[in-house]
């Protein structure tokens, strides 16, 4: 969790994280044709049966939850409010600086508070050690992001 925060994993990856969570599937799993965009962009998920109504009906092809606001936004709404602290009080996180505040941020913020409080909601504690892909540099424009991480909007 820690690494999203700190900005050394891709959005896409912090994406996966929560897309699989709410029920959303590569399109490829579902023997969907052309699942795989040409010239190797990421693969497409897709809603499935097990992804919550109002999730799949807003979006049913996986929303990039830090890039797009609308998604976001959601996201920090289906966040129960007994959770809602999750960051501080699991984490210690006490925000960004003023200098820190970016969209990009926040919202990686969001995204982990969110994986924090649907943890709590399965009654799992948080893990102290899992696999990561392998971490990244932050990026020099926090702003901009990873390469291959979509412009926020």
């Amino acid at each position: 969790m820690q690494a999203v925060l700190d900005d050394r994993l891709s959005d896409r990856f912090v994406c996966e994280l929560i897309w699989w969570r709410l029920g959303y599937r590569p399109a490829a799993a579902a023997g969907v044709a052309g699942a795989i965009a040409p010239g190797g962009a990421p693969e497409t998920w897709l809603a499935t049966p097990a992804t919550q109504a109002p999730w799949a009906e807003r979006f049913p092809i996986a929303p990039e939850l830090v890039a797009e606001r609308p998604a976001n936004v959601q996201l920090t709404r289906s966040i129960p409010a007994p959770f809602k602290q999750l960051l501080k009080e699991q984490l210690g996180f006490g925000g960004y600086r003023i200098g820190e505040l970016y969209p990009r941020r926040t919202r990686r913020a969001v995204a982990v508070n969110w994986l924090l409080a649907h943890l709590a909601g399965q009654g799992e504690p948080l893990a102290e050690t899992g696999p990561l892909p392998p971490l990244l540099d932050a990026p020099a424009d926090p702003v901009a992001g990873h390469p291959g991480d979509r412009p926020v909007g």
